[in-house]
């Protein structure tokens, strides 16, 4: 008797669809603008703290 299991296949994943992809395209696009114009205010408010002092 053997103790090996068979396995059988696994369904393939499901693409995802264009909707969901555009998404996703959005959201990426959305967290770089934001760190972006984060990273610049920080760096236009370092600078006029340099300036003053």
């Amino acid at each position: 008797m053997s103790n090996a299991h068979y396995v059988g296949r696994s369904a393939a994943p499901v693409p995802l669809r264009v909707r969901d992809q555009a998404r996703e395209v959005v959201a990426v696009v959305a967290f770089s603008a934001v760190t972006a114009s984060g990273l610049a205010l920080a760096l236009l408010l370092v600078a006029s703290l340099g300036r003053q002092g």
